[in-house]
């Protein structure tokens, strides 16, 4: 199988079965796909609730948030006491403060 890289000048040979795209997700040495650990803080007032979620390296920010829950379109996200966008990739374990914008009732 061929993989494309962006270019299609030069029709070369097929690649070697161990090459990978440049858009391969990382890998450990166990072979699954490379993870870090976020805890989101959902911050509400009277309570606050935590959860701990596992994403893929480069996950955004909206994936974590999402991926624990809540609604990420509806919030603003903190790390320390600065708001990050949701578009920010996560590459280390972080922590994340949600504090919702809007109220569902």
């Amino acid at each position: 199988m061929r993989m494309h890289r962006g270019s299609s000048k030069g029709a070369g040979d097929d690649l070697a079965p161990e090459s990978l795209p440049l858009s391969a997700p990382l890998r450990d040495i166990a072979g699954d796909r490379a993870t870090v650990r976020i805890t989101v803080d959902r911050v509400r007032a009277g309570r606050s609730t935590t959860t701990t979620v596992d994403v893929p390296t480069g996950a955004t920010v909206r994936v974590a948030v999402r991926l624990s829950g809540l609604s990420p379109e509806g919030c603003a996200v903190l790390i320390g006491d600065r708001p990050v966008p949701l578009d920010l990739p996560l590459d280390a374990p972080t922590r994340l403060t949600v504090v919702a914008t809007f109220s569902g009732g």
